[in-house]
C-alpha cells in the first residue's frame, strides 16, 4: 500500500474544541497546534489510523519525499 518515499501532508482545518479528549490528544500527537498548521509524516499504518480518527478535522495530501 505505501512505499518508503511517500509522505503525507496533514493540515488542521477545523478546531478540535468540542470533540472528545482522545481526538484532541490525537491532533496534538500529530504535532498540529493552531488552525491551518501543517505537518509532514510518513505514510504508514499508525499515522493513517490517527488520521482516520480525526478525518473530520484535517485535510491530507500525498507528497513525494
Amino acid at each position: 500500500m505505501s512505499s518508503s518515499n511517500k509522505q503525507l501532508r496533514i493540515t488542521l482545518v477545523r478546531s478540535p474544541i468540542g470533540y472528545e479528549k482522545t481526538q484532541k490528544a490525537t491532533v496534538r500527537a500529530l504535532g498540529l497546534g493552531k488552525l491551518n498548521s501543517s505537518v509532514t509524516k510518513p505514510d504508514n499504518a499508525p499515522v493513517r489510523g490517527m488520521i482516520n480518527k480525526i478525518s473530520h478535522l484535517v485535510v491530507v495530501e500525498e507528497v513525494e519525499a
